[in-house]
């Protein structure tokens, strides 16, 4: 286990913008400065409603927080060290927090400051976290090797599996299905049967880390992000889920770990795309099917950008190392050639930062 320990770190890089890509720096000004969610850095980002987004960081903290209004909504303290991710139950006030001290804290919006529920088992940092479609699961993946399948109401594991060199990075629930799917440092993507909590499927190794997954709404697709250095790896990979172990197409273009990837919900009467951030500063959106990019932004000065976490077709919120979460808008660009790297022309810009 050794060998595949802290092979991808976050560490700030110099990175510079090409030509055509838009840098943050550029525009700084008519950015809103908002309360900071963190002090230090933002390791992940989630969306509540849609108003509130949740996140975590290495300040220990969980926050909610009104990204419209750009007011900070509650912070709740329970973890000893720091919050690794952050789990929503759509259209509930559950909040889920995995951390580097080995646990799961349950919150709810509505009933306090403390902690509603604790997921205690995992001896290693738990860096994934999945609620199952009906709510009453939770998946939790941790470095320990162990992916375990928990009651929630009892916070009782059910179901504990050992997968040798199994370093679990990220962890979703198929949407409507009773399948899970995780990356892992051993450069693999596996699919479970929460109902067996068995391996059904393990796709073809890549070269590099597996950093980050997630599934498309239809629950045919799956993307997962690579990690990297000076452009080599550095991708995301579209797999077809019906066809396990079928890759559709690769998104290469950043220069770092692509720390991670997401479906965007599709704009009216537009293309399916999906977003990646990067170690490089980078934000990039591509177009899902022909693998084009179709925007670029760098956040000069930001660090790894490590969670994004999409609000709806125009919005994207990103966590990152160096400077906060960051408010995205994508649009279409007057300027193909000012606002865009790629030959789709969306204008990809910072407006608001906390």
């Amino acid at each position: 286990m050794g060998k595949l320990q802290s092979k991808f770190r976050k560490r700030s890089v110099i990175y510079r913008p090409s030509q055509g890509e838009k840098s943050e720096s550029t525009f700084d000004s008519q950015v809103v400065q908002n309360e900071p969610a963190h002090q230090g850095s933002t390791n992940t980002v989630t969306n509540l409603s849609p108003d509130l987004c949740v996140s975590g960081g290495s300040d220990q903290a969980v926050v909610v927080y009104d990204w419209k209004q750009g007011r900070m909504c509650q912070s709740f303290q329970g973890h000893n060290r720091e919050v690794t991710k952050v789990v929503c139950y759509p259209g509930s006030t559950w909040i889920f927090s995995a951390s580097r001290d080995k646990t799961v804290l349950m919150w709810d919006l509505n009933q306090g400051d403390e902690p509603i529920q604790e997921f205690c088992g995992h001896e290693l940092v738990v860096n994934g976290l999945a609620i199952s479609p009906e709510g009453r699961k939770l998946c939790t993946g941790s470095r320990d090797n162990w992916m375990c399948l928990w009651d929630i109401e009892s916070a009782k594991c059910e179901q504990r599996q050992n997968v040798s060199r199994n370093l679990v990075t990220h962890v979703c629930w198929v949407p409507g299905s009773s399948s899970v799917v995780q990356t892992s440092e051993d450069k693999t993507v596996r699919v479970w049967d929460s109902r067996a909590w068995q391996v059904t499927n393990t796709f073809p190794a890549k070269q590099y880390i597996q950093t980050h997954c997630d599934v498309s709404p239809n629950g045919n697709y799956m993307v997962s992000s690579s990690n990297g250095f000076g452009g080599q790896g550095c991708e995301a990979t579209l797999w077809d889920l019906r066809q396990p172990g079928c890759k559709v197409v690769e998104y290469r273009g950043h220069l770092q770990t692509t720390a991670c990837c997401m479906f965007l919900p599709t704009p009216p009467g537009g293309n399916a795309q999906v977003a990646t951030s990067s170690h490089d500063s980078s934000v990039k959106v591509w177009d899902q099917n022909t693998a084009v990019c179709l925007g670029t932004l760098s956040l000069d000065g930001a660090g790894p950008l490590v969670c994004l976490a999409p609000t709806d077709s125009t919005n994207l919120l990103c966590a990152s190392f160096n400077n906060g979460l960051h408010h995205i808008e994508v649009g279409l660009g007057s300027n193909q050639a000012q606002v865009s790297s790629g030959a789709g022309g969306l204008d990809v810009k910072v407006v608001a930062r906390f």
